[in-house]
C-alpha cells in the first residue's frame, strides 16, 4: 500500500509539474504580446541600390512623398538663414548715458585744469557724439550669427516699427571709441584724452537682443516647413520589377511604408493582430520547449531552469518592445548578445544558439530593416557564443566584447558599402548604438551572479573561481593532506584533457576533480599517498574498520563541501567517484586471512550512487587509473597500457559507467589519453 502511494504522489507531482511548466509557456507568451507594437508589419524589405525582384508594386492609395533627412536639413538651414535676429531698440539708454556723461564731467572738471569757460563746449562736444553713435544704435555682435563674416542682418524693433540692417552700419563699443577718437582728433580746442576718458564709460548697447522672439519666429518657420514634395497617385507603379532601387524610388518606397503603418494602425483590426502575433510568438516558444523536451530532458523536466530560460527571452523582448514604445532613436542601442552569452554561460552553446535565433525572429517581424537587423545581431550573437566557447579567464568577456565590436564593425561596413557604392557617403555615427550595445552587454556578468544565486546554479564563472588552487578548501587540502592534493590535481589534468576530447563540461570535471577527495583530509595518513614515513595505521586495525574509514571519506568529503557552501553539482563528483564499488584491498585481505567467516560485504562497498554524467563517468576513471600507477614499480609503456586497459575493463564489468552516456567510442578515446599523459607523467619512451 504504501508503494501504491508513493507512485500516485509521485504522478501527481508530475502532473502539477507538467501543468506549471504549460502555465509559464501562456504567461510568457502573453507577456511577450502584451508588450509587443500592435501594428501591422509591413511585407517588403526595402534596400538602397538592390535590385527589385518582386512584382511591380502598385500604390493602392494616394500618398505624399517623404522629404529625405538631408533634404530637410537643408530646408531648415534655408528657413533658419531667413530669419534675420531680432533686436529692441532702447531710446531711454542713450538719455540716461548722456545725463550721465554730463554728471561726470561735472565731478571730474575740477581736477581737470581746463578753462572754465571750455566747459560748455566740452558738454555739448561729447553730448553730440553719444547722441550720434546711440540714435543710429549700439549693440554687441552674436557668435552665432558670425557663420562666414563678421556682419550680419538685423531687425530692430523700434516703437513696433521694424527696421532691417546691417550690422556694419550700427556701432560696438569698438567702433564707437574709434569714432570718438577719429572726431575728437579734428578739434584742437578739445582735451581728447581728457574726454576720451569720460565716453568710453558711457557706452553701452541701446540694442537689445531679443533671444525669446526669435527663437519664436524661428520655431514658426521650423513648424512651416513641409516634410513632403510630391504625390503618388492611387494606380501609380511606385517601383517595377527588375529596376534597382535608387535614391528617388527608395524614398518612395519608405513613403510608402510610412502610409501603410499609419493607416494599418488606424483602420487595421486590432483582434487580428493580436492573434497574428500570439501565433507567431506561440510557434517560438513551442519549438523553444521541443528543443529542450529532445535535446535537453534534464533542463526540460526542471521547472525551475525552464522559469529562467522564459524570464530572460521575456525580458529581452519586452525591453525591445519598450525600446519602440518609447522611439529610442535607434534599436540598435539594446544589448541583443547578452541573451546568448546568459544562456551560454549557465547552461551550454546549442541552448545558446537556438534561443537567440528565435529571439532574433520574433523581434525582426517589428524592428525596421528586418533583414539587416537579423544578420547583424545572429552574426554577433554566434560570435558572442563562439569567443566564449571555453571560458577559462574572467577576461575573455573583454575579448569576446571586443570581438563582437569588431564583427558588428565589419558587418556595418559591409552593409553600408552596398547601400552607399562609397566609403564618403559611410554615416560612421552611425556605428555608435553598437558600441553602446556590446558595452551594455557586460551587464551579463552581474546578471550571471544574480540567476545563479537565485535559480541556485552554477556557471563556469564560480567553476572557474572554484579552481583556483586558493580556494580556501583546496589551500587547506594542500597543507593537510599534500600528497591527496597532488593526486587530485592528477586526476584534474587527466579527466580535463579526456573529457575535452570526448565532449563535456572539462570546467566542471576540473572542478569535480581537485575537490572529489576533500574528505581525506579528517584522516590523511590514513590513505597512502599522504603516508611518508613508512607507518601505516591500518597495520594495526580490523580490515572491516579501515575499509570505513577509507569509505568515509565519501560522506565526510560531502559534508565539508556543504559546508562550505560548494554547488551541488560539484558535490556530486563527491558522492559519485567510487560508485558503490567494494573496497577491494581490504575485502580480498578480509576474504584470504579469515576464509571461514561470513561478511556482509556491503561493509567493503562505497554507497554510492554509481556516476549519472559523462563527467562523473570520466572522473571515475582518471581517479582509479590516477592511484592504480602509483604502485606501479617500473612504470613502462606496457605496464601502464595494460593498467589501463584492466581497470577500465573492471568499471564495465561493475557496471559503474552504465549511467554515463560514455559510449565504446568514449572509452577508447579516453585510455588513449590517459595512456600518454601517464606515460609522460612518469617519462616513459614511447616506441614510435
Amino acid at each position: 500500500m504504501a508503494t501504491l502511494s508513493s507512485s500516485r504522489q509521485k504522478a501527481l507531482l508530475r502532473k502539477y509539474a507538467r501543468n506549471l511548466k504549460f502555465l509559464m509557456m501562456i504567461v510568457s507568451i502573453f507577456l511577450i504580446v502584451y508588450a509587443l507594437p500592435k501594428q501591422a508589419k509591413f511585407s517588403y524589405e526595402i534596400e538602397k541600390g538592390r535590385i527589385w525582384n518582386q512584382k511591380d508594386l502598385i500604390s493602392p492609395y494616394n500618398f505624399a512623398i517623404l522629404k529625405t533627412p538631408q533634404e530637410i536639413e537643408s530646408d531648415k538651414k534655408t528657413a533658419l538663414a531667413s530669419i534675420t535676429p531680432i533686436y529692441q531698440f532702447n531710446e531711454s539708454i542713450g538719455e540716461q548715458q548722456i545725463e550721465g556723461f554730463k554728471t561726470d564731467l561735472e565731478i571730474k572738471w575740477h581736477n581737470s585744469g581746463i578753462n572754465d569757460r571750455q566747459k560748455a563746449s566740452y558738454i555739448l562736444a561729447g553730448s553730440t557724439l553719444l547722441k550720434e553713435i546711440y540714435d543710429r544704435g549700439v549693440l554687441s555682435l552674436n557668435k552665432k550669427y558670425q557663420q562666414n563674416t563678421e556682419n550680419y542682418l538685423i531687425t530692430i524693433l523700434s516703437k513696433n516699427i521694424a527696421t532691417d540692417k546691417n550690422t556694419a552700419e550700427l556701432f560696438t563699443k569698438e567702433k564707437a571709441m574709434a569714432y570718438f577718437d577719429q572726431e575728437l582728433s579734428k578739434r584742437k580746442d578739445i582735451d581728447k584724452a581728457f574726454l576720451l576718458d569720460l565716453l568710453q564709460n558711457r557706452i553701452q548697447s541701446n540694442l537689445i537682443y531679443d533671444d525669446k522672439l526669435t527663437t519664436r519666429l524661428e520655431k514658426e518657420v521650423l513648424e512651416g516647413l513641409l516634410l513632403t514634395h510630391g504625390m503618388v497617385q492611387k494606380g501609380e507603379v511606385i517601383v517595377a520589377k527588375g529596376s534597382v532601387v535608387n535614391d528617388e524610388v527608395y524614398q518612395k518606397l519608405a513613403s510608402y511604408k510610412k502610409a501603410f503603418e499609419d493607416n494599418a494602425r488606424v483602420n487595421g483590426d486590432y483582434n487580428l493582430v493580436l492573434l497574428g502575433q500570439s501565433l507567431l510568438v506561440a510557434i517560438t516558444i513551442t519549438l523553444l520547449m521541443i528543443f529542450l523536451y529532445l535535446f535537453r530532458r534534464d533542463i526540460y523536466d526542471d521547472n525551475r531552469l525552464v522559469s529562467l530560460i522564459l524570464l530572460v527571452i521575456t525580458a529581452m523582448l519586452f525591453t525591445l518592445s519598450m525600446a519602440i514604445k518609447l522611439q529610442l532613436p535607434n534599436l540598435y542601442y539594446i544589448p541583443y548578445c547578452i541573451v546568448p552569452i546568459i544562456i551560454r554561460i549557465l547552461f551550454d552553446t546549442r541552448l545558446a544558439l537556438n534561443i537567440h535565433l528565435l529571439v532574433v525572429l520574433i523581434a525582426g517581424f517589428f524592428v525596421p530593416n528586418s533583414f539587416e537587423f537579423a544578420y547583424f545581431e545572429i552574426t554577433a550573437g554566434m560570435v558572442s557564443i563562439y569567443s566564449i566557447k571555453n571560458l577559462v579567464r574572467r577576461e575573455q568577456f573583454l575579448i569576446s566584447a571586443l570581438i563582437i565590436t569588431f564583427t558588428y564593425f565589419v558587418a556595418y561596413l559591409g552593409i553600408s558599402l552596398i547601400r552607399e557604392g562609397s566609403f564618403l557617403n559611410i554615416d560612421w555615427l552611425g556605428f555608435v548604438p553598437f558600441i553602446v550595445s556590446v558595452l551594455l552587454t557586460l551587464l551579463a556578468y552581474p546578471l550571471i551572479y544574480i540567476f545563479e544565486k537565485v535559480f541556485a546554479l552554477t556557471s563556469d564563472i564560480t567553476l572557474i573561481e572554484l579552481t583556483n588552487t586558493n580556494a580556501p578548501l583546496l589551500r587547506e587540502m594542500a597543507f593537510t593532506a599534500p600528497g591527496t592534493f597532488q593526486h587530485s590535481l592528477q586526476v584534474a589534468n587527466l579527466a580535463e584533457n579526456a573529457i575535452y576530447a570526448i565532449g563535456g563540461n572539462a570546467l566542471l570535471v576540473r572542478a569535480g576533480a581537485l575537490y572529489h577527495d576533500i574528505g581525506k583530509m579528517e584522516n590523511p595518513l590514513f590513505f597512502i599517498e599522504n603516508q611518508s614515513s613508512g607507518f601505516n595505521p591500518h597495520d594495526k586495525l580490523p580490515y572491516e574498520e579501515s575499509a570505513q574509514i577509507i569509505i568515509r571519506h565519501v560522506s565526510k568529503g560531502i559534508e565539508m563541501a556543504e559546508k562550505a557552501n560548494l554547488p551541488e553539482i560539484v558535490i556530486d563528483f563527491i558522492r559519485t567517484h567510487h560508485g558503490d564499488t567494494r573496497v577491494d584491498y581490504f575485502y580480498q585481505s578480509f576474504l584470504k586471512n579469515f576464509p571461514e567467516k561470513f561478511i556482509n560485504e556491503n561493509i567493503f562497498r562505497y554507497p554510492g550512487p554509481i556516476p549519472f554524467s559523462k563527467e562523473g563517468g570520466v572522473l571515475m576513471l582518471a581517479d582509479s587509473v590516477e592511484a592504480a600507477s602509483r604502485s606501479l614499480k617500473e612504470p613502462d609503456e606496457k605496464s601502464i597500457s595494460s593498467l589501463v586497459d584492466r581497470i577500465v575493463k573492471y568499471k564495465l564489468d561493475q557496471n559503474q559507467l552504465k549511467n554515463s552516456n560514455i559510449t565504446l567510442k568514449d572509452l577508447e578515446t579516453i585510455k588513449i589519453i590517459f595512456k600518454r599523459m601517464l606515460m609522460s607523467i612518469y617519462h616513459v619512451r614511447m616506441d614510435y
